[in-house]
């Protein structure tokens, strides 16, 4: 019997009350494509960090508080959301040693907004007022259902795990990256222009999804594709 990878799913944290918290469907998308996903600690001592690494064979990004303006050098506006430095912190000392050796990574929501923050891009903290367009990115419950559309790059990693031009997407954020990173490039775009999906060519496996596939992956089968092209990346 073929050993399944182990992932490394960043936790989340309530503030209210000052507990760790998972949504289920990260871990479930993960088990379905054939992993073993294990829920990191809120961890920040860096020998134990590399030691939290050292036991994983991919890295799963995932949604949650707004990133701290000041990974991108900005002054928090009234509406960022207050964040979690611990978990940044966490995050940033992962993602560097999954930079350097070239470690699988999915980063999903609050992910790819981290990711392009730490490799030098920066974001909108808040759509709706830096950003008004047309197209809603925040929709009400259920979330595993189309809210929009979104175009992908021709010949880009979605398009090649998909076979689809674009794709409908669900869609509940409202940070957004505002300057992409140098390193990374777009992999999907929202009708309003919007950076909905970016690759690292550098990487390994590197792709980030603005929207959530947590929520969509039990009948949307671009969303299983994700996961399951991570979940491989990592065997």
């Amino acid at each position: 019997m073929m050993k399944k990878p182990v992932i490394g799913v960043m936790p989340l944290w309530d503030d209210r009350l000052e507990s760790l918290w998972m949504l289920p469907g990260y871990l479930d998308g993960l088990r379905q494509a054939g992993a073993l996903p294990v829920i990191l600690p809120l961890e920040t001592e860096e020998a134990d960090i590399r030691q939290l690494y050292g036991l994983c064979d991919g890295l799963l990004f995932t949604g949650g508080h707004d990133v701290d303006p000041a990974l991108y050098g900005a002054a928090p506006l009234p509406e960022c959301g207050p964040p979690c430095r611990r978990r940044d912190a966490l995050e940033a000392s992962l993602f560097r040693l999954a930079l350097e050796a070239g470690t699988p990574v999915l980063g999903i929501c609050r992910g790819l907004q981290l990711i392009n923050a730490l490799l030098g891009g920066t974001l909108y903290q808040d759509l709706p007022t830096q950003r008004p367009g047309s197209v809603s990115h925040v929709m009400r419950p259920p979330y595993d259902r189309v809210i929009h559309p979104v175009a992908l790059e021709a010949g880009g990693t979605l398009h090649r795990l998909t076979g689809q031009a674009a794709l409908g997407v669900n869609s509940y954020h409202h940070q957004g990256i505002r300057t992409l990173a140098p390193a990374l490039r777009a992999d999907a775009c929202a009708p309003d222009g919007l950076i909905e999906a970016v690759t690292c060519p550098e990487h390994p496996f590197l792709l980030a999804v603005q929207w959530h596939p947590e929520f969509s992956f039990r009948r949307d089968g671009a969303s299983q594709a994700i996961f399951r092209a991570f979940v491989q990346s990592c065997q």
